[in-house]
């Protein structure tokens, strides 16, 4: 395949953490399960030697399809992304089905599974599996098929993910169908020595750069200190221990739900200043309150979440990589009415929101640049094998993060796209990971987990839809309340205003 080529890139501090921090039992890929109806592709058909034409020839608009690392000698900086210049669209794609009836729980069971292989580091890091027999899933029509694609944390963020979809999905049913694939650009790959010796002018430089990070970020910094001990500013401390809050297993379990997304903004409109983000929170809440409640484990104190925050600047739209900051949010599982939880979690988001901006979303990824590569990975491995997890208190409880879909329908190959769901990765001390999402109208809750944490996730789907169901009542309530209470405000001010023009009119009268 003839290329152009061009220069490694290296990957960033953030980046190349995901790599590190990536252990036996927790890969550390994110990825996204999308259900099609081919109906809508020309010929009412598509078939697997399509989807692979179609994907190889994109490729080259997406270079996290065809990079593959280059570790630096010895570790001694973090690694490269290098492209060839081809790869295997038959080792990357694959083509499966489920045995029959090819229900809901089976696609499910099979997600779980796929999602719990890592990847194989000598290849671009992804996988693609099509997914055929889905006739028994409800709510969707017969000869569907799914597409569960993952890819390494390393290369990509929530954010970055949807960037990357939207080049391999098309805005209608007709796409391009070229003869040959398009080129991919090919990588200048450097010596042993060139490479070693490009970690030691970063070795020099890093002082210089520390210096500057630090200059730029010790303000923030110092604004927070003085906000925190005037009481101005408040951390989430004191955060219970869970069951998931062990070491995670080598398996995983996958569940999603699905809601009306307009509903969601009724909801978030019967409050002011409360966000979609917050009535999902909410609901994650209300859910494990009623999971952890029926083993028996209910903390008193509320449950707290590590909630990714995207810092992508426009300039950085349409690259790949990572650029998230973190914020911990109490979801207020310790808050049995529904909508007395959802006023508390955005009385917990302001105030988290106030400590990121007094801290500065950037900081922490400015930091990260400076991760020694040699013994973050040692100190991820001795971490796992010591079970250092289970001794230390945790510092979150679970993820939630919400990366907002199109609202308009996306095509792959001529198919529509019905549903989305996202997988992310559970991993030691954090075993539950919630993934938010919208497309076009619909709201999803997906959620990745240990196996041994949540051997029974269909249930804990029961508790996110017990949820949603108890704070849309309580939201429709309040809602008629406070209209009935308008309505009553608004009669008598007119009865008083039909008073004082009686008045005048009878006043007047009697003067003539």
């Amino acid at each position: 395949m003839n290329s152009e080529e061009r220069t490694v890139q290296q990957l960033t501090g953030l980046d190349a953490s995901f790599l590190y921090l990536e252990t036996q039992n927790s890969p550390m890929h994110i990825g996204g399960l999308a259900i099609y109806d081919p109906s809508t592709a020309p010929g009412g058909a598509v078939g697997f030697k399509q989807i692979m034409q179609n994907v190889l020839k994109r490729a080259c608009k997406v270079p996290a399809l065809n990079n593959v690392l280059l570790e630096v000698p010895m570790r001694l900086d973090h690694p490269y992304w290098r492209s060839n210049g081809e790869f295997d669209p038959e080792f990357h794609i694959r083509h499966i089905a489920l045995p029959k009836p090819g229900d809901w729980r089976q696609l499910c069971i099979q997600a779980s599974r796929l999602h719990a292989r890592p990847l194989d580091r000598a290849r671009p890091l992804w996988e693609m599996y099509i997914i055929e027999g889905l006739d028994n899933v409800q709510g969707y029509p017969k000869g569907c098929f799914a597409v569960l694609s993952k890819m390494h944390h390393a290369a990509i963020d929530g954010a970055s993910g949807i960037e990357i979809a939207s080049a391999i999905h098309d805005l209608s049913p007709e796409y391009d169908k070229p003869s040959t694939p398009n080129n991919i650009p090919k990588d200048r790959t450097p010596g042993y020595l060139e490479l070693i010796w490009r970690s030691q002018l970063n070795t020099i430089k890093t002082p210089a750069r520390v210096f500057e990070v630090a200059k730029n970020t010790v303000p923030g910094l110092a604004k927070t200190v003085a906000g925190l001990a005037r009481g101005k500013l408040k951390r989430v401390t004191d955060i219970p221990r869970t069951r998931f809050n062990t070491n995670v297993s080598a398996h995983r379990v996958f569940e999603a739900v699905e809601f009306p997304l307009d509903t969601i903004k009724q909801i978030k409109d019967t409050l002011p200043g409360v966000t979609v983000n917050d009535v999902a929170i909410a609901i994650c809440g209300g859910a494990l309150r009623l999971y952890l409640d029926s083993k028996g484990e209910l903390p008193n104190r509320s449950l707290a979440a590590m909630a990714p925050i995207n810092i992508r600047t426009v300039d950085q739209h349409g690259t790949a990589g990572n650029q998230v900051s973190q914020m911990t949010v109490r979801i207020r599982s310790d808050v049995k009415d529904p909508l007395e939880r959802l006023i508390a979690v955005n009385e917990g988001t302001s105030s988290a929101k106030e400590l990121t901006n007094a801290v500065g979303a950037k900081t922490m990824t400015d930091y990260t640049q400076f991760i020694p590569s040699t013994l973050t990975a040692s100190a991820a491995r001795l971490y796992s094998k010591l079970g250092i997890s289970n001794r230390i208190k945790p510092s979150y409880n679970c993820v939630i993060t919400n990366v907002p879909g199109p609202q308009i329908p996306l095509y792959f190959t001529g198919a529509k796209m019905l549903s989305n769901f996202s997988l992310g990765p559970p991993i030691d001390g954090m075993g539950l990971f919630h993934g938010l999402g919208s497309y076009c109208g619909k709201f999803t809750i997906s959620v990745s987990a240990c196996r041994e944490m949540m051997p029974d996730p269909a249930f804990y789907a029961d508790c996110l839809n017990t949820s949603f169901l108890e704070l849309r009542e309580a939201a429709t309530t309040h809602a008629n309340k406070t209209t009935k209470k308008t309505s009553k405000i608004k009669a008598k001010v007119s009865k008083k205003k039909a008073k004082k023009k009686t008045k005048k009119v009878t006043k007047k009268n009697a003067s003539t």
